[in-house]
């Protein structure tokens, strides 16, 4: 029997599980450009940050966090209100197991009913393919409905090389004038 991924909302007494899967991403990889592994609490505070106003969901098998996805302000800006960063880590060892595309599946449908209308991502990609950084992110992008709209060249440093970043983008619905007002998570859960 297949186990069956469970995705719910991220506690604060997840972070350390959510922390073991971002570590190897700052030690090993280009995925992110932090340098340092962020302390626990540093992590919580993230967290906390994230829910004042949009979903931090968590991926379960049996029990045991897999991944996570979250999304953060495009920018503070009202203006920029209807637009959200899209963010997704899962574990090393349940990489292309489908747990990516039920994280952006379920963050996606919360980010409707919240009334965001762009999704956007931002990709750190290598000039050829190396052992820190490869093209997945991106192929996985394609795949969940998200088009290129742009690169930046030799922008984030580390493991001694340069490399680029893109940005994708992709959106939820119409874009008309007098778009529903943007509701914080909290609002959505709670008419549930």
């Amino acid at each position: 029997m297949k186990n069956e991924v469970k995705i719910r909302i991220a506690t604060i007494e997840d972070a350390k599980s959510l922390l073991d899967i971002y570590a190897p991403y700052v030690e090993k990889t280009a995925v992110t450009f932090e340098y340092e592994i962020p302390t626990l609490c540093e992590f919580e505070n993230r967290i906390r940050s994230v829910q004042k106003k949009y979903p931090y969901l968590v991926a379960q098998v049996n029990g045991k966090i897999v991944g996570y996805a979250y999304v953060s302000p495009f920018k503070e800006r009202p203006a920029y209100d209807w637009a959200v960063e899209t963010s997704i880590y899962v574990a090393e060892d349940e990489r292309r197991a489908g747990i990516g595309k039920m994280l952006y599946e379920a963050l996606e449908k919360c980010m409707s009913e919240q009334y965001i209308l762009n999704l956007n991502a931002c990709i750190s990609v290598p000039d050829g393919e190396d052992e820190h950084l490869t093209y997945d992110s991106v192929r996985f992008h394609e795949k969940m409905g998200y088009r290129m709209v742009g690169e930046f060249h030799k922008c984030g440093y580390k493991f001694d090389r340069w490399y680029n970043m893109v940005w994708m983008e992709k959106h939820l619905g119409e874009h008309k004038t007098n778009p529903e007002k943007v509701k914080r998570f909290d609002e959505v859960i709670n008419t549930k």
